[in-house]
């Protein structure tokens, strides 16, 4: 895989406050360049919900609605999380959540396409039985030394799918056959259904 033929990527993660639908309370975009995730130019926001954050919700991610009280209202944000995503491609694990949270935050928004980590680890791993972040961690043992926060926060989860998303993708040749087991059916960047992988 030659990883300089790419075009701009971001792998994104949010967590939301537990309602349906959610409110985010922390959103995070990772640049991918040269095979790397960069930190140095990465997307950070925490933002105060609408509507409280659930107990369950805080058992997840760890964020309190005392902590968030004085962060930014989403409205206050959108526009410069909406100018960051740009129109970049963007990764994330069991992407059609990711995506569908953000396209409703940010009504205006679309990328030029949509992998997902979930898709291309049943490609990649098709014994492998269960496709949870944790599990593929676990199986691929990727260089998390750098991630920043803690598991399930949004920025350490970021960080840990585009490692996976890198060690996974030296599996292909081209970027083309990597969309082709990674983009989910309906989702931005597909490719034609005669190329699709099964």
């Amino acid at each position: 895989m030659n990883f300089a033929t790419w075009p701009a990527l971001l792998v994104v993660d949010v967590e939301g406050n537990g309602t349906n639908p959610p409110d985010l309370v922390e959103t995070a975009a990772l640049p991918v360049r040269d095979a790397r995730p960069d930190k140095t130019t990465a997307g950070w926001w925490l933002t105060r919900p609408t509507h409280p954050v659930t107990p369950f919700a805080t058992r997840v991610h760890g964020l309190t609605n005392t902590y968030l009280a004085d962060k930014p209202a989403w409205a206050d944000v959108a526009d410069q999380v909406r100018t960051f995503l740009g129109n970049a491609w963007i990764c994330a694990h069991h992407a059609h959540t990711d995506y569908r949270v953000l396209t409703a935050h940010l009504p205006d928004w679309e990328p030029a396409g949509v992998l997902d980590t979930l898709r291309l680890a049943k490609d990649a791993f098709p014994d492998l039985g269960t496709y949870s972040l944790d599990k593929l961690i676990e199986h691929v043992q990727p260089d998390l030394r750098e991630a920043p926060g803690t598991r399930h926060r949004a920025t350490f989860d970021a960080y840990a799918t585009a490692q996976l998303l890198i060690a996974m993708a030296s599996r292909y040749d081209t970027w083309d056959q990597l969309v082709a087991a990674a983009v989910p059916p309906g989702l931005p960047g597909g490719v034609l259904p005669s190329l699709a992988r099964p």
